[in-house]
């Protein structure tokens, strides 16, 4: 993979502060590169994980258990977290082989 597409894999990643689902989507359909697509495919993903939170965050509301919204609340939290380290790891990795 050349440097440019590396720099583009990376960005997918760093998106997840500026565009998280849109650049990832963008690129994808754009770069025609298999590596490239492979790298905003997973960067999709990553991104889209902690929303998968929200509807459980909404039952634990319509429930009105306290229990399960702390639950939900801690689970989402650390979801986000991991998925914001993951990115950053994910892209100073591909601009570090470059």
């Amino acid at each position: 993979m050349n440097r440019n597409n590396k720099a583009i894999s990376s960005l997918c990643y760093f998106s997840i502060f500026f565009a998280p689902f849109l650049l990832p989507l963008i690129v994808y359909f754009i770069v025609d590169d298999r590596e490239v697509k492979h790298h905003a495919k997973a960067s999709l993903f990553s991104h889209i994980l902690p929303v998968i939170v929200i509807p459980l965050f909404i039952v634990a509301i319509l429930l009105n258990s306290v229990a399960f919204l702390f639950f939900v609340i801690v689970l989402g939290g650390l979801a986000s977290v991991f998925v914001l380290i993951w990115n950053i790891i994910k892209g100073v990795q591909l601009l570090k082989e470059s």
